[in-house]
């Protein structure tokens, strides 16, 4: 008996050495992703073991009256993605987004403007919410201007969390997780005027603000770039730079949720001989304006047979084949930034988007880095 038992503590210790993922702990955090309702994704498809929060993509306010406006598609994808969603095991808790992208940064800079209009749009959001089941909202505006818009918006944060909290009071039910998709640093100049966020009304009211940490570069430039580099030495466009400027500025790093990309940007070489990171582009390459999924990519570099180049000055990949030219994200790269992300102490990561990985091969590998600090590569 005591023979089998050393055989047997001898046999875990080995399993337990060459696997740690069986006995780590898994790690707590936010493993978010936008499903974009515009796209063909089905919700049903979505493997919620690897998230724990799932972002529905977008609603916008009526430029008129600043509720939020229903289409007729989302009349039916709304109830759909959360019926699905339900069906699906384990659970994800859901947040309904508002703005993205193609939003008009004029309206919300209205709507933000008074409290009268900012109200109206809160309570939209919350009836909303309620009403098709939610567990969250998270506003996701492109961008405030200036220094009156930040100032309005840190208005609009403190009143949105009062207006949740006082709702989820008279109403008996769990507050509304409140979150915004915000710029991947705590200052910047593009877009209009040098203006900060409001670090204070962030820390105080939302539960995390999430930086994009991508689209560094791309189609405007006469060069290849890594889009999300991790770090860059000649520039502050890096995601190192962007979170710990966040940090700095006062938001503790367990409520920033970091962005990660499920696409990558595409150039075409002006040399075919002179292909790294900075190469100089006449334009751009292959994608739907220079801009190709994940999935593309690997399907692209497997039919031209490319070059894959894991560049570790930025923490990235790229790839080259003739004259073109692709920066993006692979299996490694993800797995060294999540591990940037845990070590920053943040609060968890998200992906944008959902329907744009192949095989779920970087979801995986995220979430595994995540709750178990490795995963493979």
């Amino acid at each position: 008996m005591a023979t089998l038992t050393t055989f047997m503590s001898s046999v875990i210790l080995i399993l337990v050495i060459l696997c740690p993922s069986i006995h780590a702990k898994p790690s707590k955090g936010i493993r978010a992703a936008y499903w974009p309702s515009f796209n063909s994704f089905p919700a049903s498809s979505i493997q919620t073991s690897l998230f724990t929060h799932i972002y529905y993509a977008f609603l916008l306010p009526d430029p008129a009256t600043f509720k939020l406006t229903i289409t007729s598609e989302d009349q039916t994808k709304l109830p759909d993605f959360i019926s699905s969603l339900r069906a699906l095991n384990p659970p994800v808790k859901t947040l309904l987004s508002i703005g993205g992208g193609g939003n008009n940064a004029t309206v919300f800079s209205e709507m933000v403007s008074t409290k009268q209009s900012r109200q109206v749009f809160i309570n939209s959001s919350i009836e909303i919410a309620r009403k098709y089941g939610f567990h969250g909202v998270d506003l996701d505006w492109e961008f405030p201007a200036d220094v009156v818009d930040m100032s309005n918006l840190a208005l609009l944060y403190k009143q949105w969390r009062q207006s949740l909290d006082q709702e989820a009071k008279a109403s008996g039910k769990p507050r509304l997780l409140l979150t915004s998709a915000v710029y991947y640093a705590s200052e910047f100049t593009v877009y209009g005027g040098p203006r900060s966020y409001p670090a204070g009304a962030i820390s105080k009211y939302l539960d995390w603000a999430s930086p994009m940490c991508f689209d560094y570069h791309g189609s405007w430039e006469n060069f290849t770039g890594a889009h999300a580099a991790l770090y860059d030495s000649k520039s502050n466009i890096s995601t190192d730079y962007g979170i710990r400027s966040w940090i700095q500025a006062g938001v503790p790093a367990k409520k920033l949720v970091m962005g990660l990309p499920l696409y990558g940007k595409s150039w075409t070489l002006r040399d075919q001989k002179v292909n790294g990171v900075g190469a100089a582009a006449v334009g751009v390459g292959p994608g739907d304006g220079g801009i190709l999924l994940y999935h593309q990519i690997v399907d692209l570099n497997a039919r031209t047979n490319a070059t894959v180049v894991f560049d570790n000055q930025t923490v990235s990949y790229y790839s080259y084949s003739g004259s073109t030219w692709i920066g993006y994200d692979d299996v490694g790269s993800v797995r060294l930034k999540v591990r940037f992300a845990k070590k920053m102490g943040l609060g968890g990561y998200f992906f944008w988007a959902l329907g744009q990985d192949k095989d779920w091969i970087l979801s995986h590998q995220a979430s595994d880095t995540w709750k178990y600090g490795g995963g493979s590569v």
